[in-house]
C-alpha cells in the first residue's frame, strides 16, 4: 500500500514506516504530524484517484529530527573581467517517519 501526499507543497510517494526528508516543518523532535492532502491511494492494486485530494484520507507521521542537506556551491564568473564570487547553501529539511496511511 502506498500514497501520494502534499507535503508544504511537494509530492511524495510513501509507504508505511519509510523515511521522508520534506521541506522544513515547525514542530518538535518526536511530535506526530497529519496530513490530509492525500491525492492517490493504490492498496493492492486498487487504485483510488483525489481530484483533487480523497475526503478523509489522511497520513500520519511522526516528526524524528530537523537536518540539513547536501552543500551546493553557487560559483559565478564573468570572464576577462576579475569577478568572481563562491557562494554555499545547505538547505534544511525535516526528517519524518511515516506511520501510517488511513482512508
Amino acid at each position: 500500500m502506498y500514497a501520494i501526499v502534499e507535503i508544504a507543497g511537494k509530492q511524495f510517494k510513501v509507504t508505511q514506516d519509510q523515511y521522508v526528508y520534506a521541506p522544513l516543518m515547525e514542530g518538535e523532535t518526536g511530535a506526530s504530524v497529519e496530513f490530509n492532502k492525500v491525492l492517490l491511494i493504490d492498496n493492492e492494486g486498487a487504485v483510488e484517484v483525489g481530484a483533487p485530494v480523497i475526503e478523509g484520507a489522511k497520513v500520519e507521521g511522526e516528526i524524528l529530527d530537523h537536518v540539513k542537506g547536501d552543500k551546493v556551491i553557487v560559483f559565478k564568473k564573468k570572464r576577462r573581467k576579475g569577478y568572481k564570487v563562491k557562494n554555499g547553501h545547505r538547505q534544511q529539511f525535516t526528517k519524518v517517519l511515516i506511520k501510517g496511511i488511513s482512508k
